[in-house]
């Protein structure tokens, strides 16, 4: 059932407690994770890899195998529905017609073994129920709003003989051929050089503006993330630490770990100077974490640090972090 909720809400996810049952335990993949999406809004996850940005996109459209995880605590709400609740059939009629998802890799996201305009007509048939030549008609126009020439040949040719650049086009059009009033994209432009990275990411974006469609976007490029999106979400082991508009996030931020990514941005370093890391590694995932999970890696760990510091306002209205430094602004 539809869960009363704001009209510009798309996505909201709340609290949520995820882990992958192993061998004598469990791996704890996402811990107390909230954000929400509202329309036309591009949001951005960025963190290192492991951090659970895939994982908590692929829970929130049940992509998760069946019988693979465990979900402890939490709520996710897209579009008024209980996706925790409805029934497949159900959820297959939001995947799809109203949400959409790009994949990391172009390469296995198309099938090598048939032609481009067979796999796009078959996907815009089976959403939109139109005939093959309004389905033929409706993926050309959007191949040529990716700014790809020679569409009609382009419909004849198999993905292997395609670049990467261009198979990533071909499934960001066909990820707006129902119109999906939300479009998950992990990591969309991965494999692209810089310069195909941004003529990609801007007709992502001006396609999403014209049609109002919110975008989740997960990335560990903060250099992308401040280009593309209009807040961000930092995760670090499976938990939100830090959250806010894009710009004041990435021009002043407020948790260490948010502030050392930025360090480490080739950007922020001058020519000659080494390039700043983050020392350490991410705590194992096999333990439930107790305390800061960034404190082993922090130079500004403290005795309250043991414990699991909570979201709170930075000084500024719309930025929050999770850190016991920030406590004297409770």
């Amino acid at each position: 059932m539809p869960i009363d909720m704001s009209d510009k809400t798309i996505l909201k996810i709340e609290d949520l407690h995820l882990n992958f049952p192993i061998y004598q335990g469990a791996v704890h993949a996402i811990n107390g994770v909230s954000l929400y999406v509202d329309e036309g809004e591009i949001v951005g996850i960025v963190g290192e890899s492991g951090s659970a940005k895939s994982v908590t996109a692929m829970a929130a459209l049940r992509l998760l195998p069946k019988g693979s995880f465990r979900l402890t605590n939490g709520n996710i709400t897209m579009l008024g529905h209980d996706i925790l609740k409805i029934s497949e059939a159900e959820m297959n009629s939001l995947r799809g017609n109203q949400v959409a998802m790009i994949f990391q890799e172009p390469q296995t996201a198309l099938n090598p073994t048939k032609t481009i305009g067979k796999q796009m007509f078959k996907v815009i048939q089976l959403h939109t129920g139109k005939k093959r030549k309004e389905a033929r008609n409706l993926a050309l126009c959007l191949l040529q709003d990716m700014r790809i020439n020679d569409a009609e040949e382009i419909l004849q040719r198999y993905p292997f003989e395609l670049s990467g650049g261009m198979r990533q086009r071909i499934l960001i059009g066909l990820a707006f051929a129902c119109s999906p009033r939300l479009l998950v994209a992990d990591e969309p432009t991965t494999a692209l050089d810089v310069t195909v990275q941004r003529q990609v990411l801007q007709l992502m974006r001006a396609k999403a503006r014209k049609t109002s469609t919110a975008i989740l976007f997960i990335s560990h490029d903060l250099a992308l993330v401040s280009q593309f999106c209009d807040r961000i979400y930092v995760m670090y082991a499976g938990s939100i630490v830090e959250e806010g508009p894009t710009k004041l996030v990435l021009s002043a931020p407020a948790h260490p770990y948010t502030q050392a990514l930025v360090r480490a941005l080739p950007e922020s370093s001058t020519k000659g100077q080494r390039l700043e890391s983050i020392p350490g590694t991410v705590p194992k995932l096999t333990i439930k974490q107790e305390a800061c999970s960034f404190r082993e890696r922090c130079d500004h760990a403290h005795d309250l640090c043991v414990k699991i510091p909570s979201l709170v306002m930075s000084g500024v209205k719309t930025q929050k972090a999770a850190c016991w430094l920030l406590e004297k602004v409770r």
